[in-house]
């Protein structure tokens, strides 16, 4: 097992990374920025080093600060999280380099998964169901663009091929517009990304979000966790999650949960990582993967019961998998909510110091936070301050433990987005399922 594991990140899954290294026994060492110095992972962690100010640009994607406090704490891996730097091949290659474990795939994985036009071209190859496109960059020749775009047929999207979080992307609905959309995008993309390069693909109107957990050791060996359902989203950020995705065609279910399961295995994977898909009219359509542990991966532990950053961690010190395809039951149903530090009617940031924190209990309640009374949320940071997650032994019962939760929950001195929560839980649409990813938008502007 590793010895002694550097956490590169901060927050809530800075403290979840540090729980499972303790249950396996493994040391840890908190990085750190300046206004960090109280997070509650700093304190338990057995070493603590300072490696910048408050500017995430000289702190916590600070490649050789990071390294630099791996060296002089004697550890053997860093674990990057999600976020800053979890899915930069460069800094993968450099803890390698240094002699370090880098607890998640090797930099080629991540660079060929961060490129959605590589990704999309390796996933059609290991028989993963994608999005009708241009199987590729762009060419230059209009007249091909125009052929290209009649083939798939319209609406379709534009995408930049290092886009993320929403951006570089633009949808064009007739072909007057094609050529300049192209452009624009492209320019967008450059000044983004540092990268001009752009793809199309069929622009489905009315999807959900559908993603597949999958673990693999990079020794042959690869399984699913399952699905989730995370539709609901604001501005292509997720807000609610939840686990197994509802009213889902079982055949496409098992169909597209072993092709992802043969991806793994034929590209090498090493590590915890989730496909994403559109899923509309019984169809899955991969749209791209994450080469890290996802924000919401609590819902996939509540219904299979695996330790998904234990896992991590066992995979990076060499071994296999602790399980078979065989050991993996879907059992219940599980939600999460994540809660910012903003308003929930403006959704303006709200740092600042919290009061009084009261986390909900009772069966099926899962918190995860690193919030405490007199802690003080700065303003640097993404505004995620907690995880609430539920389980049940079916939809339903997940969704009343939720509603309980949500009105229990305490956070005092700082403005949250637990009201919005509160509405969402008892929208009678969300209470049905399926909802595609417009929906909460919509409801948003009603």
């Amino acid at each position: 097992m590793l010895e002694k594991v550097v956490i590169a990140n901060r927050g809530e899954i800075a403290l979840r990374i540090l729980r499972a290294c303790k249950e396996l026994g493994i040391k840890t060492v908190a990085i750190h920025s300046q206004p960090d110095r109280d997070l509650m992972h700093v304190r338990l962690a057995d070493q603590a080093v300072c490696i910048g100010p408050a500017s995430s640009a000289k702190s916590y994607l600070n490649i050789p600060a990071i390294i630099s406090a791996a060296e002089v704490t004697d550890a053997t891996a860093i674990h990057p999280g999600y976020g800053f730097l979890a899915e930069n091949a460069a800094f993968a290659d450099q803890v390698e380099q240094s002699g370090f474990v880098f607890i998640g795939p090797t930099g080629d994985v991540i660079r060929k998964m961060g490129d959605k036009v590589s990704a999309i071209a390796a996933m059609r190859e290991a028989g993963v169901p994608t999005v009708p496109g241009s199987d590729g960059e762009l060419p230059t020749d209009p007249d091909k663009i125009h052929a290209i775009a009649k083939r798939i047929g319209y609406p379709v999207i534009i995408k930049a091929a290092s886009g993320g979080g929403g951006r570089g992307m633009r949808v064009v609905h007739s072909e007057a517009s094609l050529i300049s959309s192209i452009h624009v995008t492209q320019s967008e993309a450059a000044a983004a990304f540092g990268d001009p390069t752009v793809y199309m693909e069929k622009f489905l109107e009315n999807p959900r979000h559908v993603e597949i957990q999958v673990l693999a050791d990079g020794q042959g060996n690869a399984i699913h966790l399952y699905d989730r359902d995370c539709s609901m989203q604001r501005r292509h950020q997720k807000v609610v999650e939840e686990a197994p995705a509802p009213q889902i065609d079982p055949e496409a279910r098992r169909q597209v949960l072993q092709s992802c399961v043969d991806a793994c295995i034929k590209i090498g994977y090493r590590g915890a990582g989730t496909f994403e898909f559109l899923y509309e009219n019984g169809g899955f359509y991969f749209i791209e993967m994450n080469t890290r542990v996802q924000v919401e991966h609590p819902v996939t532990e509540m219904i299979t019961g695996v330790d998904i950053v234990k896992e991590q961690l066992r995979i990076a010190a060499g071994l296999p998998l602790s399980y078979k395809q065989e050991d993996i039951v879907a059992r219940g149903h599980s939600f999460e909510c994540r809660i910012n530090a903003e308003d929930a009617k403006t959704f303006l940031p709200s740092p600042g110091k919290v009061v009084h924190f009261h986390a909900p209990g009772g069966n099926g309640v899962r918190v995860d936070s690193h919030l405490y009374d007199g802690y003080t949320v700065p303003p640097h940071y993404d505004s995620l301050i907690a995880k609430l997650i539920t389980y049940g032994e079916d939809r339903e019962t997940a969704l009343t433990r939720m509603k309980n939760a949500l009105d229990e929950m305490l956070v005092e001195g700082i403005r949250t987005n637990i009201g919005l929560h509160q509405e969402i839980v008892r929208d009678a649409h969300f209470i049905e399922g399926g909802m595609n990813i417009h929906y909460l938008e919509k409801k948003l502007d009603m």
